[in-house]
């Protein structure tokens, strides 16, 4: 099974619903987003992915929430916008984008998120 792994990064302003404490205030982060990708079988030009096109996919997602309020974004006016809920929401759109590029030939194995220099969640299936 090959692997590639793509670090990208946004500001954005959140808090959290149903929280007691100081996250429940607005505040912001300037998170860094890690995505893994896996796939067994490489391309004609000897690629998993192409870094480039993996970072097309993500700049996407990312441009959605730079710079925003993520409340005030789908789905996170619902959906608590922790950062466990950024992992799994990037892992669904990579992995979404990804299957229409590569026919299913690559996934997403991992997101990575960090929400300071010291804390992270991480989502997978």
């Amino acid at each position: 099974m090959y692997e590639v792994t793509v670090e990208d990064s946004f500001a954005a302003g959140h808090y959290l619903r149903n929280y007691k404490g100081k996250c429940e205030n607005p505040h912001g982060h300037n998170y860094k987003v890690r995505v893994t990708l896996r796939g067994g079988e490489l391309d004609k030009a000897g690629l998993l992915l192409d870094f480039k096109d993996l970072k097309d996919v993500m700049k996407h997602v990312i441009e959605r929430l730079d710079h925003q309020m993520l409340n005030d974004v789908e789905p996170f006016i619902e959906l608590n916008p922790s950062a466990e809920n950024l992992a799994k929401y990037f892992y669904d759109q990579t992995n979404t984008r990804l299957s229409t590029l590569t026919n299913g030939r690559v996934t997403v194995q991992d997101v990575t998120v960090w929400e300071t220099d010291t804390t992270t969640a991480r989502y997978s299936e």
